[in-house]
């Protein structure tokens, strides 16, 4: 793949495309990967927070956070959750949940509840753009493909 080759190895470094910081003591910590920030109007939202948050609630086996075509704010967040077997959970209940935990701003507007597992590499990662992709169809532009 010489192209996304060439796109990571630049003037003698590596662009991973991870976003993180830095710490006081040199440590290094990564909160989420470029093509999964979510930008609604002005905002920067990683997915990684969100979804930590929500993994907390009791009923949610496992889920992610994309963003999704917004007619006003350009994306917006959205929640794909599978919950665990046999819990009654409503997009509600998971809202309340994660009022507690992270700045409104950053809560899902849209949620999608689904019974079949995320979809998932051969090394495990949930792939995103696999589920971004249905909802980017015929948009103008995708940020995070």
């Amino acid at each position: 793949m010489p192209d996304e080759t060439a796109a990571a190895l630049r003037g003698g470094w590596i662009h991973s495309q991870d976003v993180g910081f830095m710490d006081e003591d040199g440590f290094i910590t990564i909160t989420d990967r470029m093509k999964d920030m979510i930008v609604p109007g002005a905002e920067n939202i990683y997915s990684i927070e969100a979804e930590n948050a929500l993994s907390l609630h009791p009923e949610v086996r496992e889920c992610a956070v994309i963003g999704v075509p917004d007619e006003h704010w350009g994306e917006r967040v959205h929640a794909i959750v599978v919950p665990v077997a046999g819990a009654v959970t409503s997009p509600e209940a998971m809202l309340d949940h994660l009022h507690e935990r992270l700045a409104r701003y950053k809560c899902p507007k849209s949620w999608e509840l689904r019974t079949q597992p995320l979809p998932r590499s051969p090394a495990g990662k949930v792939l995103k753009a696999e589920l971004r992709k249905p909802h980017w169809e015929g948009q103008p532009s995708s940020v995070g493909t």
